[in-house]
């Protein structure tokens, strides 16, 4: 199967992060992980899960906290620039930073690599590979938007933590999982963690001018 970068940062949003994870894990994919300090800090406080000890003792925290059998995941310290994946020579599928702070947007728009998950982005756009961004911050302001056209022009996709109402979610997860399945079709990877648009329902009611 195919190999996902996915980083995380100090950006609120951690759930996303969660189900984009489960959902590469669940198709047998690998996944190589980063979380910076400041996501780590969001991961507790919006999953609960305090990572602690070593590198691979917090591997094994998250392999048990996403309970998916299948697939593999390999987390890389933040700061490791001599990572596989910090080399173009390194092939991966795709790479999404969800939730992204707009410190990484930046970072990543003006090609300032300061930690393994800016290095990885940077890869990705000279690569040519896919490479989503998933910004979770409001207001925006123009440095933000700035940046953001400056990454699409690269070649990144920016897509919003904005779930969308239609599919008349009726939790909190139905929600998450609305963007979450957007990231992983944006990364080439099938899912059905959301509903797509069939058409409107009200349509038959309708009244039809003649």
């Amino acid at each position: 199967m195919g190999t996902y970068v996915i980083g995380i940062t100090g950006a609120s949003g951690a759930p996303y992060a969660r189900q984009v994870l489960r959902g590469l894990l669940e198709r047998e994919h690998h996944v190589k992980l980063i979380v910076s300090p400041a996501g780590e800090r969001v991961v507790a406080i919006e999953l609960g899960l305090q990572m602690k000890g070593s590198r691979a003792a917090r591997q094994e925290q998250w392999i048990d906290y996403l309970a998916v059998g299948k697939g593999s995941l390999e987390l890389l310290p933040h700061k490791d620039f001599a990572a596989s994946i910090s080399s173009g020579s390194y092939p991966f599928d795709g790479m999404a930073v969800v939730p992204c702070s707009m410190g990484t947007v930046g970072r990543i728009a003006h090609g300032l690599s300061t930690n393994l998950i800016e290095r990885a982005a940077d890869v990705a756009l000279k690569e040519k590979r896919r490479l989503v961004i998933v910004p979770r911050e409001t207001p925006l302001n123009l440095i933000h938007l700035r940046n953001m056209t400056a990454l699409v022009e690269a070649g990144a996709e920016i897509l919003p933590a904005m779930p969308g109402f239609y599919h008349l979610p009726k939790s909190v997860d139905d929600l998450v999982n609305s963007v979450a399945g957007r990231v992983l079709e944006r990364l080439g990877v099938e899912n059905d963690l959301f509903k797509k648009w069939r058409g409107d329902p009200l349509a038959q009611f309708a009244q039809v001018d003649e």
